[in-house]
């Protein structure tokens, strides 16, 4: 079966990530730690889904943030430093022969990124910034725009124009669900094909639309135990690829703990979304 158009642009745009002779699978898979936390963990996570994903012809990109500037409490964690965290990533990079993702915040902080990233990531509560997006569009990488929480699909049109404009052709857009009253997330599946119709790859982000954010506590909760199912639901409605933050022990992770897949669930999860995704194909 012919490879999905939506995968062989990432193929295209992205370092090889898969053996040769392989036949991709009907979707692309970012993945790995929330944040850049330690030297161990993030080498640990790209070695193990590397080798899950080379095996089943998944195209992988890992994930990470250098830095985490966008935090409920004071106290929270951000980062071990930008450039300790950028020279992990470009570790993970070259010793895996991967891909990596990663978050910026700031326009100037779109070059130096870029460096160390294949791909640059505008999160959530970002999209709509103009100088950000069209900073990551003028590294020529690769950029990845998360939907916000408070925009609907048209605002996604408009967020891609702007990283064209600022000179990359190579968008994904990715789904996070939507607010519904303070804390809830909710995932509306007919957003997935009105998001395709622009052009351009779309990714669903599940492990944040589980999230459960602004608790009283300050740290944000979520709902892990539900990842199969709505990931299962998302490849069923025909996404192209998925977000999934992965630790081998998410009660002991800096950053989002509450709502990363343990690492050795992955497999499962990965096997589930292939029988769906290869059932609607």
């Amino acid at each position: 079966m012919p490879t999905r158009p939506s995968v062989q642009r990432i193929l295209d745009w992205l370092p090889a990530s898969l053996p040769s002779g392989f036949t991709p699978a009907p979707f692309f898979l970012m993945a790995g730690p929330c944040a850049i936390e330690d030297e161990q963990t993030p080498l640990l996570v790209a070695e193990h889904v590397s080798h899950l994903c080379r095996a089943r012809g998944i195209p992988y990109i890992f994930k990470s943030s250098y830095r985490k500037a966008n935090r409920t409490r004071e106290d929270s964690f951000t980062g071990i430093g930008d450039k300790r965290g950028l020279a992990i990533l470009n570790e993970v990079r070259q010793k895996y022969q991967v891909p990596v993702v990663t978050d910026i915040h700031e326009s100037h902080e779109a070059a130096e990124a870029a460096e160390a990233a294949d791909v640059l990531q505008i999160p959530a509560f970002l999209c709509r910034q103009t100088e950000l997006l069209h900073a990551a569009g003028a590294t020529g990488r690769v950029v990845n725009v998360k939907k916000g929480q408070m925009v609907g699909v048209d605002a996604m049109k408009y967020a891609a124009e702007k990283i064209v404009q600022g000179g990359s052709d190579k968008v994904i857009l990715t789904e996070r669900g939507n607010s519904f009253g303070y804390t809830d997330l909710i995932v509306d599946f007919r957003n997935f094909p009105a998001l395709q119709a622009y052009g351009w790859p779309v990714v669903y982000d599940v492990t944040h639309s589980l999230q459960e954010p602004n608790r009283a506590s300050g740290v944000t909760g979520g709902r892990p135990e539900l990842i199969g199912m709505m990931a299962a639901a998302a490849a069923a409605a025909g996404v192209d690829g998925f977000f999934i933050e992965t630790h081998p022990e998410p009660s002991k992770a800096k950053s989002d703990g509450a709502n990363m897949l343990k690492l050795d669930l992955l497999e499962g999860v990965l096997d589930k979304l292939l029988r769906v995704a290869e059932a609607v194909r």
